[in-house]
């Protein structure tokens, strides 16, 4: 089985990195720049889903 985690701009890792720690940081999970297995299913998933849900508002931002 492959990891699909991977970016598909490589050079956009630090940018989606910075855009994680503040998502999180906007929904009030701590995460460590390093390990973060011990968060709990209902963190990580308001992690991404706030992120998901900043990136559907920039998406309809830039079709108006």
């Amino acid at each position: 089985m492959t990891n699909s985690n991977n970016p598909v701009v490589p050079q956009a890792k630090a940018a989606l990195d910075q855009f994680k720690m503040e998502s999180a940081k906007e929904v009030g999970v701590n995460l460590k720049n390093g390990y973060n297995g011990d968060l709990t299913s209902r963190e990580a998933g308001s992690v991404g889903g706030n992120m998901v849900k900043k990136m559907i508002e920039a998406y309809e931002q830039n079709l108006k």
